[in-house]
């Protein structure tokens, strides 16, 4: 009789993800926070997405690396589907959701907020795009992957999100360096693919777009003209939200206490309920304190030192390629939280958790996914 062995893998995101798990039960507990209930379905959250986190990790590190390769594949499609799905919606639905909900704000594709769909498809292109340079050269399926990447980067650009525009740019960036870096022929070919992927998926984005949301995304540095919350106006929220942590300095307000606690140190009048500072960091800082700002801290040194160690032979595998672009599309959605809120969108969490496990899986691949 065959006995098969069930192997827990570890992860040394677990211990600031507990720690903070902790801490927040401490706060609901112990009667430290400004809003039980608003605490109670904070910790609830966050107790989902580490047991995301934690299942997608042994998943992932479990089974074979052709089903990192699958993963690739699968999330290329994704967001192949949900870019047309959102760029139909745009030229047709006169800013409706599924063509027959009116709403409230701007929204794009199966969002109620355009910069939350941004989020996603910050996450999801590096993996496409992971996916894509995985491939031969002389791959004939190549071409089609490449048009199913260039749809979601036209629909990002479609969806106004300045948050959005940055961090894409700032995660094509980052893949850049690491192929000019890393290797000679092949980081200038990947680098060849990603300019022509940049361009022509900007080329797809002018010809669909009517020239408004060109002009909004030409708002993205000038404060004044923003029709939405500017720079200044996000800039005036955190520093209103620092000054909650004068108050609460070493374990903050209770997780998910900002929308109670804010109003007494808004310093500018509004018609609207701020629920969130616009900053996940500051948020972060001012629910949890020093304390928790510390565990994200080294949260973030776990993730950096992790997901871009040993890069040079990772990358001469298949499976490499969309390790790395799991941990782009990690830096991107940690990038645009500078200026929204998109962890609190619990879509966008479940994907960067998974995007998490992913970019973490570092064993070393069987030598036949070799490129």
């Amino acid at each position: 009789m065959q006995h098969r062995v069930l192997r827990i893998w570890w992860s040394w995101l677990y211990l600031p993800g507990a720690l903070f798990l902790l801490l927040g039960g401490i706060q609901y507990f112990g009667r430290l926070t400004v809003d039980p209930l608003g605490t109670r379905e904070s910790l609830l959250k966050l107790s989902i997405d580490l047991v995301l986190f934690f299942v997608a990790t042994q998943l992932f590190m479990n089974q074979a690396e052709e089903s990192l390769l699958r993963f690739g594949f699968i999330v290329t499609v994704y967001a192949f589907a949900m870019g047309l799905f959102a760029i139909l919606q745009y030229g047709s639905s006169n800013g409706r959701i599924f063509w027959t909900v009116e709403p409230n704000g701007w929204t794009f594709g199966s969002y109620v907020n355009h910069n939350h769909y941004a989020g996603l498809m910050e996450l999801l292109i590096p993996v496409a795009v992971g996916h894509l340079l995985s491939r031969r050269e002389h791959d004939p399926a190549r071409m089609f992957l490449g048009f199913a990447v260039l749809v979601p980067i036209a629909s990002l650009l479609l969806s106004g999100s300045r948050g959005g525009l940055v961090s894409l740019f700032a995660e094509l960036l980052i893949l850049g360096g690491v192929l000019l870096v890393r290797f000679r022929r092949q980081g200038r070919l990947g680098l060849a693919t990603i300019l022509a992927l940049g361009t022509v998926g900007a080329g797809l984005f002018l010809w669909l777009d009517g020239g408004q949301i060109t002009a909004h995304l030409a708002t993205v540095f000038q404060v004044p003209r923003s029709p939405e919350a500017t720079v200044g106006d996000r800039i005036v929220m955190a520093r209103d939200s620092l000054r909650i942590l004068r108050d609460h300095p070493w374990v903050g307000i209770g997780l998910g206490s900002f929308e109670d606690a804010y109003p007494r140190y808004q310093s500018f009048s509004s018609d609207f309920v701020v629920n969130h500072a616009h900053n996940d960091y500051v948020e972060a800082l001012v629910e949890t304190g020093a304390v928790g700002g510390t565990f994200i801290l080294l949260a973030l040194a776990i993730f950096f030192r992790r997901a871009f160690a040993n890069l040079h032979e990772r990358l001469q595998l298949r499976v490499g390629w969309v390790q790395l672009g799991a941990a782009l599309g990690c830096c991107g959605l940690l990038v645009h939280s500078l200026a929204d809120f998109n962890f609190h969108i619990p879509a966008n969490a479940a994907w960067f958790c998974a995007s998490l496990a992913v970019a973490l899986s570092g064993r070393v691949p069987d030598a036949t996914l070799r490129s």
